[in-house]
């Protein structure tokens, strides 16, 4: 038998789009993109990318029509330099918050999670605990290209029963200062619709609450519509298998709706397990206007519109 081939690359730059979008949820600390014939890796310690990775990402949104991304930062070490990012790159905004996976191990949660897998406290866990991680987090949100509180909630399948206390701890704590500095929040809500939606409105949400990766179905998405919360989709409405995730994004108003790439996952079809990049959310927007049966201009001047109002950005 041969070889299995690597599925190595980003997807290709998409035609460019009629009228620009933006990816409003991404996390360029993890992408890497081919340069020379390599993968060109990306330094999360704070350091800012070489420009050549920062070359080819940034013209390969230019020429997809992606006019630019809010990239996410969700733990202590990504923190600073998605920051650094957004402050040096006026097309880049930035997010920033601790994952509910990440509020689950700051808390001292090492059990075996839903799915199998074992996580470790890594040595900025234990140095943090959870309150002083969210007060990394406050103090660093209030800059002015931190245009998000983000991404936080709920992942009950990556974090076992003993974590959940922690995630709802947190998840309340990025509500709250969503609300007090007036920035969106981006939720992770993970197998978890009901406690999130609970916790929403026991706590009040933020004026603009935006479902990151809407993974829920006809439901969510009409107590999302009463409510006049956002849902973003990424490249996962593209596969066969999640027609419910489709039927949820077609009984939405369209301006609740935004576009993400989530990468560098979660890579729209024909590419999927490729990993991810920024301008694959033109694969993902143009296969909305598609379901949507809307003419792809038109689709796109929507999308920007839903960004900036939720965001005021770009």
């Amino acid at each position: 038998m041969g070889k299995k081939k690597r599925k190595d690359f980003v997807p290709p730059i998409a035609e460019k789009l009629p009228e620009l979008i933006v990816d409003n949820h991404t996390h360029i600390a993890e992408q890497q993109i081919p340069v020379a014939g390599k993968q060109q890796a990306v330094d999360a310690d704070g350091e800012l990318l070489p420009p050549i990775y920062l070359d080819t990402l940034l013209a390969g949104m230019e020429a997809a029509g992606v006019a630019g991304a809010i990239t996410s930062g969700c733990d202590i070490p990504s923190l600073a330099y998605t920051r650094a990012l957004a402050e040096k790159y006026p097309n880049i905004g930035a997010a920033l918050a601790i994952h509910p996976n990440e509020a689950a191990l700051h808390a001292g949660v090492e059990e075996a999670s839903p799915d199998g897998l074992q996580p470790e406290q890594e040595d900025y866990h234990r140095e943090y605990s959870l309150a002083a991680a969210i007060e990394v987090v406050a103090e660093a949100a209030q800059a002015p290209e931190v245009v998000a509180v983000g991404e936080s909630g709920l992942d009950y399948f990556r974090t076992g029963p003993s974590g959940k206390a922690a995630q709802k701890e947190a998840f309340r704590a990025h509500i709250a200062l969503a609300k007090e500095l007036g920035k969106p929040l981006q939720i992770h809500d993970r197998e978890a619709h009901a406690d999130v939606v609970d916790i929403l409105r026991r706590d009040g949400a933020p004026e603009h609450t935006v479902f990151h990766c809407f993974s829920g179905d006809r439901e969510l998405a009409e107590i999302c519509a009463r409510s006049g919360w956002y849902a973003s989709f990424s490249g996962n409405v593209t596969y066969p298998a999640n027609a419910d995730l489709r039927a949820a994004f077609l009984c939405l108003p369209t301006e609740l709706i935004l576009v993400e790439t989530d990468a560098p996952y979660l890579t729209p079809l024909p590419y999927r397990g490729h990993p991810n990049v920024v301008w694959g959310v033109a694969y993902t927007a143009r296969y909305l206007a598609e379901c949507r049966g809307i003419e792809l201009a038109e689709w796109c001047k929507i999308l920007r519109a839903n960004t900036r109002r939720v965001y005021d950005f770009l």
